[in-house]
């Protein structure tokens, strides 16, 4: 697990749903980089749904999700990837995968947890490398 710390970020009380996944999402594509992913698409929409990222790491497709929380009152950010999420972006995958014509290319599920302080700090950003592993 990779994590990253206090990085400033503005006002929380200010800041809407839309506004704080931005947040987090640009706090994940920061740590990611900074460990070696190459970040493909962000936000990438299609009838199924969006996949957060997709990213390249040593010639593996990885398909992340990044969850982002101003508090951990609800759990972590990482607990909201229920097992009904997981299938929904297993969908989705496959869908990318199926359009590329890379349905024989390796891949995996990463997930990043985003922490946001009430104060307005980037408070932890967790990256979990295979985080689920697709059923069936």
């Amino acid at each position: 697990m990779v994590r990253e710390r206090d990085r400033r970020v503005p006002n929380c009380n200010l800041v809407n749903r839309k506004q704080l996944g931005a947040i987090g999402e640009a706090a994940a594509v920061r740590l990611l980089v900074r460990s070696g992913y190459k970040i493909r698409h962000r936000n990438f929409r299609c009838p199924l749904g969006e996949l957060d990222l997709v990213a390249e790491e040593r010639g593996v497709l990885v398909f992340i999700e990044v969850k982002t929380r101003t508090t951990a009152e609800f759990g972590v950010p990482l607990e909201a990837v229920s097992p009904a999420k997981q299938r929904r972006l297993v969908r989705l995958a496959t869908y990318y995968l199926a359009g590329r014509r890379l349905l024989e290319r390796p891949c995996r599920f990463d997930a990043v947890s985003v922490v946001i302080s009430p104060s307005g700090r980037v408070e932890t950003v967790e990256l979990t490398r295979d985080a689920f592993v697709p059923q069936g």
